[in-house]
């Protein structure tokens, strides 16, 4: 599977366990700012996924396979996943 294909299927994965998925821009920055990165928050209890457009789609699908093993283990399990999206969802 090529890696944007992975990340739609983690996206999809993501929405089904309630997991908000936000995209950053680079809009809006001073000169001198670098860009925000992609991480996982919460914000009043709920998990919400940043996605920088900066970030190459590797660092993206770490990021959101993380927050998924972290917050969404019950969505995972017994779900059939394609096996490369599976793989990732299962590297420590």
């Amino acid at each position: 599977m090529e890696p944007s294909q992975i990340l739609e299927a983690l996206l999809d994965l993501a929405r089904d366990a309630g997991i908000e998925v936000r995209g950053v821009e680079r809009g809006g920055l001073e000169a001198g700012e670098s860009p925000p990165g992609s991480g996982v928050v919460l914000v009043k209890g709920d998990v919400w996924v940043m996605l920088s457009e900066v970030d190459p789609v590797t660092l993206q699908l770490e990021v959101l396979a993380g927050a998924l093993r972290a917050h969404a283990a019950d969505t995972i399990e017994g779900r059939y996943l394609p096996p490369a999206v599976r793989a990732l969802l299962e590297e420590p």
